[in-house]
């Protein structure tokens, strides 16, 4: 497994337009943690960036030894809002960036039946310039579940179209950090992600499922043992031969300093994979 970082973990909390700090500082703090590669969202570029912003970031990676683990090209991607999926009608900006940035893997999401066809035409279009769209397991998608996400892989019926397992997402629409099913997504697997949650009915940070109805989850810190262990997860995803990406898409919490939760993620993550 390669380990890479979201730039999320640089996002002011509650925030998602927008890093804490220049982003050579972020590549910088990255390698240092020992990550190899950085997921981008459009806190740090977007399908709407000039040339010279796009080509100012890769330089940046460059320098720094990263790659890009994968992109993220618009805002309500990253929102799961109702504009999320246009990018799947309108994939091309999105391959742009991906192949600006050195990227092979670019997100998406699909809420009804009715982005089926536009997601296969997409993946189409991705596979046909060796790049892969990823759709998170994710809330209020057509991948909530485990069985949803097998199904909407097998609907879409494109090798450009696979999945990003995401254990907190499957804890909030499941119950069940999906942690056991693995083996059978493993075919399908363009990414992982890691994000600590646990569920807290008395919160008030509601994910809105479709399976479960809003559900209260509280995010918490790297490391605590009330959010989601992932240690029994990197273990099951080396057994099965995983070899993609392990991406941290921890968010930052209040009170908490960039700087720090990067280096605290590097260590405990590098401590997992070795």
């Amino acid at each position: 497994m390669r380990l890479a970082l979201s730039v999320r973990i640089a996002e002011a909390p509650r925030s998602k337009t927008r890093i804490a700090l220049p982003f050579d500082r972020l590549a910088t703090l990255a390698a240092e943690a020992g990550f190899e590669g950085l997921s981008l969202r459009p806190s740090v570029v977007d399908v709407e960036a000039a040339a010279d912003r796009v080509a100012e970031v890769r330089a940046s990676l460059r320098a720094h030894g990263l790659a890009c683990a994968m992109v993220t090209g618009a805002l309500s991607i990253a929102t799961n809002d109702a504009e999320t999926t246009r990018a799947l009608a309108n994939i091309a900006p999105h391959l742009d960036l991906a192949e600006a940035l050195g990227a092979t893997r670019v997100r998406v999401m699909a809420h009804g039946d009715e982005d089926l066809a536009p997601a296969r035409a997409a993946a189409e279009a991705a596979r046909a310039r060796g790049l892969t769209l990823c759709h998170q397991m994710h809330w209020g998608s057509l991948c909530e579940t485990v069985d949803q996400a097998l199904a909407t892989v097998a609907a879409v019926g494109s090798p450009g179209f696979r999945l990003t397992y995401e254990p907190a997402n499957l804890l909030a629409t499941s119950g069940d950090a999906g942690i056991d099913a693995l083996p059978r997504l493993l075919p399908h697997l363009g990414n992982v992600y890691y994000q600590n949650l646990a569920l807290d009915p008395a919160s008030t940070t509601l994910f809105p499922t479709r399976a479960r109805g809003a559900v209260g989850v509280r995010f918490v810190p790297l490391g605590d043992p009330a959010g989601i262990d992932p240690a029994p997860m990197v273990a099951r995803l080396r057994d099965i031969g995983y070899r993609g990406w392990l991406t941290v898409h921890q968010p930052l919490l209040a009170g908490e300093r960039v700087e720090e939760v990067i280096a605290e993620a590097g260590r405990r993550f590098r401590a997992h994979l070795s």
